[in-house]
Formats: C-alpha cells, sequence, structure tokens
C-alpha cells in the first residue's frame, strides 16, 4: 500500500492509496478525526483523484474510510482556529471552501467511475462526499446527515452535491430537520446505491468495481463524462449533445468491436479506443 500523503515524518499519512489490477482505492486516514476533511485531506484526495484520472491502466475508483465513521464533514477545529486572524478567517474560509468544491467536482470530472464504500456516519461535507461519487454501497449501520442547520451553519456546498442526487423534499429535509437518516432510507432518497449487511459491504463494493472495471475504459469514460455533461442542458440540448456522443462512441474501436461480439455470441477484447 502506497503513501498517498503524508504529514511530518512522525505522522500517519491522511490518506491511503492501493491499486490492484484497474482498481485504485483511497482509504481516508483520520480515524481520531472521525476523517474530517482537514486542508491537507483535501489537498491528497484531490491530488490522487486527478492522478488516478489521467492513468490510463486504472479503470475505476473505491473511496472509503478507516475508524468508525466514513467522514464526519469539514475539521471545525480547523475553521475555529482561523478566527483568531484579523480578517476573522475570511480569507482561510474563501480557500478552504474553493478547495473543497475543487475535490468534490474533480471526483465527478474524473472520467474514471468513483464508488463510495460507506462503512460509518456521513455527515455535512462527508454527505457530499457519498453525493459526489457516482455509486455508493453502505452498511446499515450507516448514517447520513447534513445538520449544519444545528450549529448556525446551513450546508450550503453539501447541498449542490445533495440536491443533484436526491429529490428536492428529500434534500429539503435533510437540510431543514439536520436529523440523521439511516443507510435504508438514504437508498429510499437515492443517496446511495443499496444498504449491505457490515459484513459483506467490501466484497459488495469489489464485485461492483470489478464489474465495471471488465467494460471498456473508453466507452465508460465516454459515458461517465457524458452523464454530466447532459444533467446541465434543458431537454432539446441534451439530446443534440447526447446524439453527438453517441456518434463518436460509434465510430470508436471498442463500439465496433463490442457489436461484433455480441453478434457473433463472443467476449469481446477491448484495446480501449
Amino acid at each position: 500500500m502506497s503513501e498517498a500523503a503524508k504529514a511530518p515524518e512522525t505522522a500517519m499519512p491522511v490518506l491511503l492509496r492501493e491499486d490492484k489490477g484497474a482498481i485504485a482505492t483511497l482509504t481516508l486516514n483520520r480515524p481520531k478525526a472521525r476523517n474530517s476533511l482537514s486542508e491537507e485531506l483535501m489537498q491528497a484526495v484531490l491530488g490522487e483523484v486527478e492522478k488516478i484520472g489521467a492513468d490510463p491502466d486504472l479503470k475505476v475508483i473505491i473511496l472509503k474510510a478507516n475508524g468508525p465513521g466514513f467522514c464526519a464533514g469539514h475539521d471545525l477545529k480547523e475553521l475555529t482556529a482561523a478566527r483568531t486572524e484579523g480578517d476573522k478567517g475570511r480569507a482561510y474560509y474563501t480557500r478552504i471552501m474553493k478547495l473543497c468544491s475543487r475535490m468534490m467536482q474533480a471526483i465527478v470530472q474524473c472520467p474514471k467511475p468513483v464508488i463510495a464504500q460507506v462503512h460509518g456516519i456521513a455527515t455535512a461535507a462527508g454527505c457530499q462526499l457519498v453525493a459526489s461519487c457516482d455509486l455508493a454501497i453502505a452498511a446499515h449501520e450507516a448514517k447520513f446527515a447534513t445538520p449544519g442547520v444545528n450549529i448556525g451553519l446551513f450546508c450550503s456546498t453539501p447541498m449542490v452535491a445533495l440536491s443533484r442526487n436526491v429529490t428536492r423534499k428529500h434534500a429539503m429535509e435533510m437540510l431543514l430537520l439536520g436529523e440523521m437518516i439511516d443507510a435504508a432510507r438514504a437508498a429510499e432518497f437515492g443517496l446511495i446505491n443499496r444498504a449491505v449487511s457490515a459484513d459483506t459491504l467490501e466484497a459488495e463494493v469489489e464485485k461492483m468495481a470489478a464489474t465495471i472495471a471488465a467494460k471498456s475504459r473508453l466507452t465508460v469514460e465516454i459515458g461517465k463524462t457524458a452523464f454530466y455533461e447532459q444533467l446541465e442542458k434543458r431537454l432539446g440540448d441534451a439530446y443534440d449533445y447526447a446524439s453527438d456522443v453517441m456518434v463518436h462512441n460509434m465510430l470508436a474501436h471498442d463500439a465496433e468491436e463490442g457489436i461484433g461480439a455480441f453478434i457473433e455470441k463472443r467476449d469481446p477484447v477491448w484495446e480501449n479506443r
């Protein structure tokens, strides 16, 4: 297992990375702080997601965490410490929120699908992190919340990812009540794909990742990019855009190979071109 990001020599790395075949696993590693998103951890996640996105040998990212919780959101101790600065922390808060937004967008914009493996509590920006991933599987024991309203800090940035994954009324319920919902309810909302037993969580995520990794990398990358691009367009514009993507995809070698293999009843041989 490689160390993707490391603080001083005596400190543990805040993010771990392990590559197995075409699958890269990133593990949040601030267990005592419930993997809260410190500036260092966000920089590390951002950097690794960008590196993996550019690696032609990798096809899928699994994002998981060590310790009892998945991610408790922003590091409130870091945010509070910035209040002692002359501008009461304005410059620091601006930088941190921009960094967080860059990290979340990097996950969405990464050409490789990202699967969240959620074993414990994911709150505030931690819930945002789950919502930003393309897919998510959680243990039954996992819980989710956007509780900022309870401490006078509305979860406005988590709201962006949340509102793009669940219905408006479900999003507003989470944002305005600030209450925990369990994994079963999160699946009903559409925040996660499914809830499974803690004992099978890792196997379920690895199975999903392996299924995706068996596909043509080129095709998956085309599809993920097109999915998010068309979401922001009007219906007619979305169809025009998607039609152009289909033409581009049809002309690719892997589409010719895949269709030919289907007709000939054989397994395709992907060349990712």
